[in-house]
């Protein structure tokens, strides 16, 4: 008798689909659009002037579970600056080979450098083409931003740069339409929907 109940139940399941409406997904050409906090290709984002949010401290390489990110850093000048702080990253790179995009590098990032966007189109023909550098994960110059490396222009110090960002997420937001992705804009990590204007300062002690 449980056998039989059980075989019903399954064939119930069968016919209820048999006269559901078929969905069919006119990809590529009418791709599907993915959620507001999908988790996709990851951007490093800027700061209003264009120097770089990453400091090179490794924390998402640390914290990925499928150590899929590798990141160098390095010492900045005066005469050779990249990031407001000390040290920036020379090297960044993330294989997709190995990504479960599972968004943990995003909640170790002390700097709200690193976020993902909504791009999920990242099939290769080969397996060295999945490894994104630095130079592809940055996010765009936007009006009124400068090609590092290049002197602070939004303060004298780094805390200038990242008081209030929790407020000010600065570029994070943005970016990513920017760079031609026509997609929504990255939300690692609670980002902000408003963006703030590219070249004005956003924190309290910028100038």
């Amino acid at each position: 008798m449980g056998t039989f109940t059980g075989s019903f139940k399954g064939f119930g399941v069968t016919f209820a689909h048999m006269f559901r409406k078929v969905v069919t997904t006119d990809y590529p050409f009418k791709p599907p659009v993915s959620a507001p906090r999908y988790h996709g290709r990851h951007i490093l984002n800027r700061h209003p002037d264009g120097l770089e949010k990453c400091i090179g401290c490794e924390l998402c390489a640390w914290a990925c579970p499928a150590d899929a990110i590798y990141v160098e850093g390095g010492d900045n000048t005066e005469e050779n600056r990249y990031s407001p702080g000390e040290r920036y990253a020379t090297v960044y790179q993330i294989n997709y080979a190995r990504c479960i995009f599972c968004g943990l590098c995003i909640e170790a990032c002390p700097t709200r450098s690193l976020t993902m966007s909504n791009e999920y189109e990242l099939a290769r023909d080969n397996r060295q083409d999945l490894i994104f550098t630095k130079e592809q994960l940055l996010a765009p110059l936007l009006p009124g931003m400068e090609q590092p490396p290049h002197p602070m222009r939004l303060g004298e110090t780094e805390k200038d740069y990242y008081l209030g960002a929790l407020t000010n997420p600065g570029t994070s937001v943005g970016a990513e339409r920017a760079g031609g992705l026509d997609a929504a804009p990255p939300t690692g990590r609670g980002e902000s929907a408003n963006v703030t204007q590219p070249g004005v300062p956003t924190s309290r002690g910028a100038k």
